[in-house]
């Protein structure tokens, strides 16, 4: 059916187009409440968390809606007298959207407005492991249809779920997409690029991180430790952009980690409802709890020092304790791969050059942040990162008019703002002879 929709869908003009996108932002909040309490109870978020995607939700509807007049073509001078040059932007067509389980509701936005906006159909799969708040939405937007307050043509959008051995397989290896916007790790990337390349179907892919932290001796050490710690622990470290690895001046590495140390043990590790919220909750799942164990354990045989945290939490839920770890080798599997978890393996060097070098030296390259004042270092970092991404003196959370993108095995294009609008458009270049 997305398909078949896509031609009457790409022909309206880009505000009318964008006029259903601000309903959808209508819906959310029409009906916010109900939907963040399925969120919180579907993947044990903190409420303040699951409040905040879905109301960031509705505005990333919006803000996309706000984009409707900035699809843009050219003009160019030609060689021949009489000739004009157009270059135009096309709608690629049918998108498929492939969502992860740590942020489904945003993530499922994020496949849908950029989309739907430029005018092409789109196919959602959310998460097995989190279709509910999803689900719902479809049934709202589904009620707003019967209801003759939303004017959405069968086939425009349709929202699905199911396993990636079954319902993804058969996604991603369809002739019909002609683009596949994923969001997950980096395997399942590499085998949904083998899918795509059967049909020299597009992708774009949104893959693991491993984000390294450089700390410079003289930056403010209070604040720093702060970003550090809620980068870390928002969503118990189930979030692919935040801090997984630190790397601080040997000056004030003792002083460092000392605060560090006293801020991931204030942490505290409640229930999603816990009044105040607390900084952790449980994984979504014993697969991921059984995943971090596992890592942490196998480091502190490797000879890790253990300063806080490094075990499960007896209780209710999978629940983990913050952990920071030091005497890790820069070649171990907790510096190198992804954790998932709120732990921070910790290292020192000497120089700015030994920090880039560390930081750089991982296969994955989502994002990154730097902690100085000094401006000289800030502008290397800026051209010497190797990551999608890089944060200065702050946390790690992108903006949604910038633009989200991975390098080397974080994936390829990438989403948000005006960029991740062309993800979804193709070029057509036109020469009109008179």
């Amino acid at each position: 059916m997305a398909k078949q929709a896509q031609p009457a869908w790409a022909k309206k003009a880009s505000v009318q187009r964008a006029e259903i996108l601000k309903k959808m932002a209508s819906i959310i909040r029409e009906n916010r409440l109900e939907l963040i309490d399925i969120l919180v109870k579907e993947q044990a978020k903190i409420l303040p968390l699951a409040t905040v995607e879905i109301d960031v939700t509705a505005v990333y509807l919006d803000y996309h809606a706000g984009l409707a007049r900035s699809i843009e073509g050219e003009i160019l001078p030609s060689d021949n007298v009489g000739e004009h040059i157009y270059v135009h932007r096309a709608p690629i067509g049918v998108s498929v959207g492939i969502c992860p389980w740590n942020f489904p509701f945003f993530v499922m936005a994020r496949k849908i407005a950029p989309a739907l906006l430029a005018g092409c159909t789109v196919v959602v799969k959310s998460s097995e492991v989190t279709p509910l708040t999803c689900f719902r939405f479809a049934e709202l937007m589904t009620e707003a249809i019967e209801a003759g307050e939303l004017e959405l043509e069968p086939g425009v959008l349709s929202i699905l779920t199911g396993y990636g051995s079954t319902i993804g397989e058969a996604l991603t290896n369809s002739p019909v997409p002609d683009i596949i916007s994923m969001t997950g790790s980096t395997a399942v990337g590499q085998q949904i690029m083998a899918n795509a390349a059967k049909h020299m179907t597009k992708v774009s892919l949104e893959l693991g991180g491993k984000a390294p932290v450089i700390v410079m001796e003289d930056c403010d050490l209070d604040k720093t430790v702060d970003a550090i710690v809620a980068s870390r622990v928002i969503f118990t470290g189930q979030v692919c952009n935040c801090a997984e690895r630190v790397y601080v001046q040997s000056s004030i590495y003792d002083k460092f980690l000392e605060k560090l140390v006293a801020k991931m043990e204030s942490c505290e590790v409640g229930a999603p409802r816990d009044e105040p919220a607390p900084a952790c909750c449980g994984f979504v799942s014993k697969a991921q709890l059984d995943k971090v164990v596992g890592m942490v354990d196998r480091a502190k045989e490797a000879g890790a020092k253990v300063h806080c945290g490094g075990s499960a939490i007896d209780g209710p839920g999978y629940r983990y304790s913050p952990t920071v770890l030091t005497n890790v080798d820069q070649k171990s599997e907790i510096v190198q791969k992804e954790v998932f978890g709120p732990v921070l393996p910790v290292m020192s060097f000497d120089t700015f050059d030994e920090a880039l070098e560390l930081a750089n030296d991982c296969e994955y390259g989502l994002s990154s942040s730097l902690f100085t004042n000094d401006y000289r270092l800030i502008e290397r970092a800026r051209t010497e990162l190797l990551f999608g991404e890089t944060y200065i003196n702050r946390f790690h959370f992108e903006a949604i008019q910038g633009f989200h993108a991975g390098w080397r095995k974080s994936g390829l294009g990438g989403a948000d703002g005006k960029h991740g609008l062309l993800e979804y458009l193709s070029t057509k270049v036109v020469y009109v002879q008179q």
